[in-house]
């Protein structure tokens, strides 16, 4: 994959998420709450080589690529993309089934959503 790839990247939390890359001249990046940004594939591919990196990509953002992902060694499971208003469907319209399954596989901070 190119490292010049671009990767739309959302904070899923209201809470900010930042970051810094010592190998991008300590490139610093700071998301606001629901925050997108457009980032490249390089600048993710260094982030998950940082302690912490890779959990910040699998539980605070969400990167909306999943060739990138699977580039990345992130195999999600589909609760890994939902948003509020995804959470909001599934308290509201989903299957027991499908609530369990969230609360099973989705990411710490869609649980927070649900709570």
């Amino acid at each position: 994959m190119e490292d010049s790839r671009k990767v739309k990247v959302v904070n899923r939390v209201f809470g900010e998420v930042g970051y810094s890359v010592p190998d991008m001249n300590n490139l610093r990046r700071n998301f606001q709450g629901k925050e997108e940004k457009i980032l490249t594939f390089e600048e993710l591919r260094k982030l998950s080589y940082i302690p912490g990196g890779n959990r910040l990509l699998r539980d605070y953002l969400i990167v909306e690529d999943k060739e990138v992902l699977d580039a990345l060694d992130i195999h999600p499971e589909p609760e890994y993309f939902y948003k509020e208003e995804d959470v909001r469907r599934l308290l509201t319209e989903g299957s027991m089934d499908e609530f369990l399954d969230c609360l099973d596989f989705a990411p710490s901070s869609v649980i927070g959503l649900i709570k």
